[in-house]
């Protein structure tokens, strides 16, 4: 028996990989419903690959998982758009872009610049100096998504438990012992692909200390009447800081906009509301993409808590996705921020390849 600890998206993806090598494998999820933290508490961007070092896991996984991804969407009928994404450059931002261009070609990925006729007839709303153009990024709804993942790993012989945490990780001949509330599952290997808790997982099996930091992102959204401004998914420059892509727009398949998500460190991996930002905080930014909007046209949105390996001071830190240096019985898909749900198929692939070879 192989048991995945965590029922987001990668935990799903690793359970179903191993189940179609005709493996015996259970999913365990603390939560009643599966997927309810990070993995559906995003922007639902599918992503292709533009941003991080072309060596990566990251970059790597993105490229195998984004068509593996379209593909499945197309066949399970999850709600999808292949719609690409406009990257817009303000004053003081070329150099940025310039950087953004060239990464994206060493990693082979489709990205070029366009003129701004190609911006206006696209988005005629949108404020940009230069422009660039991503024709494979597109959005999904992640919780059908998680959904569907859910029933194919049960459709294929897989087992997820809900409502299940894992309370002790403990050594037995030949494996580890999971135990949760409810009886105690033998395992030849375990997945810790518990998200936020990852580094807790790791260190109830005496497996190798790593941290996770917190981080909470958060959003608005354009109130109806505004809506018609944004046709697409529409990102500035990335921020040089490099915790992330910075305040987007993203148009969904119900025409919902999304703007955000903002970024800030903290300490708690479940607080998604103490001290929320004031809707106003989300002016500024949403002007400089949308210079038209007003505080009237924006009301407050959800928000997300994403589980990075990388404290502020510094801009990387790529997946963990290998075994465990002290605990051989122990896999870790840790650290699985973004681009983690669009690499989510190729990561499961990647986890049931260590796990249970070809």
């Amino acid at each position: 028996m192989i048991v995945v600890i965590g029922g987001g998206v990668v935990g799903l993806a690793c359970g179903l990989s191993v189940a179609r090598r005709k493996r015996a494998v259970c999913v365990i999820e603390r939560h009643a419903r599966a997927g309810q933290e990070s993995s559906t508490h995003n922007s639902g961007v599918i992503h292709a690959g533009l941003y991080h070092p072309l060596t990566s896991l990251k970059t790597r996984l993105c490229h195998e998982g984004r068509e593996r991804l379209y593909a499945f969407c197309d066949d399970h009928g999850v709600p999808h758009l292949r719609c690409g994404k406009l990257i817009v450059a303000g004053p003081g931002d070329e150099s940025s872009l310039d950087e953004l261009i060239r990464n994206a070609e060493a990693n082979g990925a489709n990205l070029h610049e366009v003129d701004l006729g190609f911006v206006r007839d696209r988005e005629p709303h949108v404020a940009a100096t230069r422009a660039a153009w991503s024709p494979d990024t597109g959005w999904l709804d992640a919780d059908a998504y998680v959904q569907r993942l859910a029933a194919e790993l049960e459709r294929h012989g897989g087992v997820l438990l809900r409502g299940t945490p894992a309370t002790a990780v403990t050594h037995r001949p030949g494996g580890l012992a999971v135990t949760t509330p409810r009886e105690t599952i033998d395992a030849e290997i375990v997945v810790n692909a518990a998200g936020l808790w990852a580094h807790q997982i790791s260190a109830m099996a005496g497996g190798e200390p790593f941290v996770i930091y917190p981080c909470r992102g958060e959003y608005a959204e354009l109130a109806p009447h505004a809506r018609s401004r944004v046709r697409g998914l529409v990102y500035p420059v990335p921020h040089p800081s490099g915790h992330g892509l910075g305040v987007h727009l993203t148009r969904t398949a119900t025409g919902a906009v999304w703007i955000g998500p903002t970024i800030r460190y903290q300490n708690d991996p479940a607080d998604y509301e103490r001290d929320r930002l004031p809707l106003d905080a989300f002016v500024e930014p949403t002007r400089r993409l949308l210079p038209s909007v007003t505080l009237a046209d924006l009301r407050l949105g959800g928000s997300g808590i994403r589980a990075k390996l990388h404290p502020p001071g510094e801009r990387f830190a790529d997946f963990l996705i290998r075994r465990d240096a002290r605990v051989p019985h122990l896999i870790h898909a840790a650290g699985i921020d973004s681009p983690g749900l669009t690499a989510s198929l190729a990561i499961g692939e990647y986890v049931a390849d260590i796990a249970v070879g070809r």
